[in-house]
């Protein structure tokens, strides 16, 4: 097994090592059925300008009313990353301009959060598990969209995503490497997925991530951050901070300076560039929504949400180990999200948990990659792979016969009972039967019986197979093994 590191590997610089300084900024859109501050729907895909009320298009004189479904999204999220929900937050105008922000400004929590505190755990690839702080989350509104690739000198805009509900997640500075940045990500959609409250599909942009990055030599003050702004995947996250920290470190070195800004990175590319100066809080001129008042929450409130919380994925792991004694990589296939986890137990109820475990991630993922399916929606359901279990667990079926059957199961829709039955493929556990079988065929390999007897035992898997080749699979193999053993050693 690879030892597992305590502290990621150093960057390589002339000047000596370099260590990444990590802080993600993660906008989730909350799941409502409507937005932020007004009743326009939120569906994905609409036709541009098509879900949005006159303020979301900010008319003179729409007023904000606040939505309280996506307040208790933000308390239940808060709940889910242990974090401190705030009894007392607000909303301020955060100032700026730009063309896809019908407002002028942005309706978003500067100084008086919703939630502050927190943390995630996370078991990066390679390195030893590590907590991640969570400095705060705040409810915000979104911009609009700016399209500028369906006119060669205009640009258009689409205000369908204007005043969605975002919760804006900032960690602390605790990553040190791109591999714990991805598996922070990673953790949080899955958290937020098992709540329930954001979908994390990064590819439809109803989750994305800014990165904050700097570099300094182990033990240094901090250096100037960067920030990567809009990532929208996973695998873009870890390449854009390997490319940018790399790009710091060589600036450096060469005399120049880092200067804070924010930049893009270019997935075609490989590369980060720049955008913009980087604002800081006082550029924007935050100061309290006037047509909001604070919010206040009531014990009785945050009480009621914490009391309807889920099971959250590193409880369940736990759980499954315990009272399935499944290994803890099996457990963590299995809790990777509720559907799985949902999926796992239905199989699983009353019946051998590693037999059903070793189903799923064998045979069973194997036919959801090759149809494309999912769990929600394959056509060998939980039931129908339960069914299967059952007959292996009774010994109607050997395992090697499960194999034929699940397949004829794919092909047919039918019930494993119902295969077995039509195909007669029932196992055969009658001793006198099988004992029978090895006579017939140590009749047949006198000479092998004779070599297995004078010392070649590897000849003992030859047997094996006849016997099974005779009964056409059918025979129980660990009767075949119990009552061939003393036979052939005579």
């Amino acid at each position: 097994m690879a030892e597992l590191l305590e502290h990621p590997k150093l960057l390589k610089g002339d000047s000596g090592e370099w260590e990444i300084v990590i802080g993600l900024e993660v906008h989730a859109q909350v799941i409502s059925n409507a937005k932020l501050f007004s009743g326009a729907p939120v569906a994905f895909g609409a036709e541009p300008n098509t879900q949005v009320s006159l303020v979301d298009a900010a008319f003179p004189g729409m007023l904000p009313v606040l939505n309280e479904h996506c307040v208790e999204q933000a308390v239940l999220t808060g709940l889910g990353i242990n974090g401190t929900v705030n009894k007392y937050s607000r909303f301020d105008r955060k100032n700026y301009f730009y063309a896809d922000l019908p407002q002028g400004y942005q309706i978003s929590q500067f100084e008086h959060p919703i939630v502050t505190g927190g943390y995630i755990d996370i078991e990066p690839e390679g390195e030893v598990p590590k907590r991640i702080g969570v400095t705060r989350l705040h409810v915000e509104q979104d911009a609009g969209k700016s399209i500028h690739d369906q006119h060669p000198t205009q640009s258009y805009i689409d205000l369908n995503r204007s005043g969605t509900a975002l919760m804006e997640i900032v960690s602390e500075p605790d990553m040190r490497s791109g591999e714990q940045a991805t598996a922070y990500l990673s953790k949080l959609r899955q958290v937020l997925r098992y709540l329930g409250t954001c979908d994390g599909n990064m590819d439809q942009g109803s989750m994305r991530c800014d990165i904050n990055v700097s570099v300094r030599h182990p033990g240094d003050e901090l250096g100037t951050r960067c920030e990567v702004k809009n990532v929208n995947s996973i695998r873009f996250v870890r390449q854009a901070i390997e490319y940018e920290a790399r790009r710091q470190i060589r600036l450096i070195e060469n005399g120049g300076e880092v200067v804070q800004e924010t930049r893009l990175y270019d997935p075609n590319k490989g590369e980060t560039r720049s955008m913009r100066s980087k604002e800081d809080a006082h550029d924007y001129r935050y100061f309290p929504d006037p047509d909001l008042l604070p919010l206040r929450l009531e014990d009785e409130f945050i009480e009621r949400i914490r009391a309807g919380m889920p099971e959250l994925p590193d409880a369940k792991r736990a759980r499954f180990v315990k009272d399935y004694g499944i290994a803890d990589y099996d457990a963590w296939v299995m809790t990777a999200d509720q559907a799985t986890a949902d999926f796992f137990e239905t199989v699983v109820k009353g019946r051998d948990a590693k037999l059903a475990t070793n189903w799923i991630t064998g045979d069973y993922f194997a036919y959801l990659n090759r149809e494309g399916f999912d769990v929600t929606n394959a056509p060998i359901g939980a039931e129908k792979l339960g069914g299967l279990v059952d007959l292996i667990s009774d010994n109607t079926i050997s395992g090697r016969i499960a194999k034929d059957v699940f397949e004829a199961m794919i092909e047919s829709g039918k019930d494993a009972a119902a295969i077995v039955e039509e195909k007669g493929l029932v196992q055969i556990t009658d001793t006198g039967a099988i004992e029978a079988i090895i006579d017939e065929v140590m009749a047949k390999n006198a000479d092998k019986v004779a070599d297995y007897r004078g010392g070649k035992d590897k000849l003992f898997g030859f047997f094996v197979g006849q016997v099974m080749k005779a009964t056409q699979g059918k025979a129980n193999p660990a009767l075949v093994n119990q009552l061939l053993k003393p036979k052939l050693d005579g």
